[in-house]
């Protein structure tokens, strides 16, 4: 029926009783489409994407989006102005609600639709570190964080056991998106449907067990913690949950709400013939007491290296404290050395890190004494909302178009610039003799 696995479609009928056959008429209608607009990064209504509808109700920035919609093509989609993400993804993110100022672990990032969903409700304050163990999948998050304009993330890759170890009791709020046997997706993926076997949910449990036992090691007293599958089986959801709640006994349900979803025993399941969205499950937990973080730190600058600060024109943001020097190497020529603005760090070591900050670019220092600095700014620093002061091109569509391209632009300015798009840098050019010269990243050029 529908191509659905027979299994699935007799559980399902034991779950959801006279609601089955409403259920399973969704399987011959459309998925529904989300965006999510990015507030650092603002435009003017005629250039929102074409097929813009109506609000999600539980995301405050969040819209439908019509199935013809080609938004991530876009040249703003690669500005970060928004993030293409299913409607009812958005629901754990909401459930969390961080605040400015909070340490927060998304333990199981990739691809990062609710890590930047999270993030930019922190307007740049406290810290948020987005885990994701598999490397590929965490370079993608790593350049979602970038394209997005965060700049408090901290992108490290490692197995949730490794993240425990190291820093018990580091976190104020914890994302587990946890990997899952994908019901949910059945709509959205047909493909799914033909992976799915009736034993994967056991399976997946034990593993998602695993995985909540290393959450709740990093959670403060007091903190709260929100776990979610995008599957719909109990053995995954509901069961992985009250056996958690079994095993740590610190911790207890919370209730929450939100426009158009009620979950008053902390736990809810999102189904497609309910909510216009796909499959989800989601849980809100908080660890029982009161207690703060344990300590986090900014490396300090040494003195010698806040002196190389004044060697940069191009205005790095005030603050020492939030900013820091790297020897990237030495030779018989000079020394490069990276300069970043970092947010806060959890003590206790760091795994493999894919992204610290915002990299500002990379200062090379000759041997030569005669020979000025030369500082090369990084790509990340022209997306991330800290503006340098440097001019800025204002690019036409197909001048915009043709810079993610590769190309070359024709300009008056002089120097290093932002080459602009509805108000929005898509990155750096160095212009000179009336051209710039194109520094758009060579792995994301169209």
């Amino acid at each position: 029926m529908n191509g659905l696995p027979q299994a699935f479609v007799e559980r399902m009928a034991a779950q959801l009783g006279d609601e089955l056959p409403a259920f399973l008429r969704t399987f011959e209608e459309p998925y529904h489409r989300g965006i999510r607009l990015n507030p650092i990064k603002p435009v003017e209504a005629a250039q929102l994407p074409e097929g813009l509808m109506e609000p999600i109700p539980w995301e405050r920035t969040g819209y439908y989006l019509a199935p013809s919609s080609k938004a991530g093509a876009d040249i703003l989609h690669e500005a970060g102005a928004w993030y293409l993400q299913e409607p009812s993804a958005m629901i754990p993110a909401a459930v969390l609600d961080v605040q400015p100022g909070e340490h927060v672990l998304d333990l199981c990032a990739a691809p990062g639709g609710k890590t930047t969903q999270s993030a930019l409700r922190m307007a740049g304050q406290g810290t948020i570190v987005c885990n994701e163990p598999i490397r590929d999948r965490a370079r993608i998050l790593s350049r979602n964080v970038e394209r997005m304009g965060v700049t408090n993330a901290l992108v490290v890759s490692a197995w949730p056991e490794e993240l425990s170890a190291m820093w018990p009791g580091a976190f104020d709020a914890i994302q587990c998106d946890a990997p899952c046997s994908g019901e949910g997706m059945f709509r959205r993926h047909p493909e799914t449907r033909e992976e799915w076997n009736a034993e994967a949910p056991a399976g997946c449990a034990k593993r998602q067990g695993d995985i909540l036992d290393s959450a709740a090691m990093m959670l403060r007293p007091g903190g709260r913690l929100v776990y979610s599958t995008c599957t719909l089986n109990r053995i995954e959801n509901e069961g992985v949950v009250e056996s958690f709640l079994r095993r740590h006994e610190d911790f207890e349900l919370t209730p929450f709400h939100l426009p158009g979803l009620s979950a008053p025993g902390g736990m809810l399941t999102v189904y497609p013939h309910r909510v216009k969205g796909e499959g989800h499950f989601v849980a809100k937990l908080r660890r029982k007491g009161e207690g703060s973080v344990t300590p986090w730190h900014i490396p300090a600058l040494p003195r010698k290296e806040q002196q190389l600060l004044g060697l940069v024109q191009l205005g790095l943001p005030e603050g020492h404290g939030a900013n820091w020097l790297r020897m990237v190497s030495s030779d018989g020529r000079g020394d490069e050395i990276e300069l970043r603005r970092i947010p806060e760090l959890p003590l206790g070591g760091l795994p493999m890190v894919l992204r610290c900050g915002v990299h500002l670019g990379t200062l090379r220092i000759s041997r030569n004494a005669k020979a000025k600095p030369v500082f090369t700014p990084d790509h990340a620093w022209a997306v991330s909302g800290l503006p340098p002061h440097v001019p800025r091109v204002a690019l036409t569509q197909d001048e915009a178009r043709r810079y993610q391209h590769g190309d070359t632009v024709e300009t008056d300015a002089q120097g290093w610039v932002l080459a602009c798009y509805a108000g929005l840098p898509l990155g750096w050019g160095k212009a000179s003799g009336g051209v710039m010269k194109n520094h758009y990243p060579k792995g994301l050029r169209r």
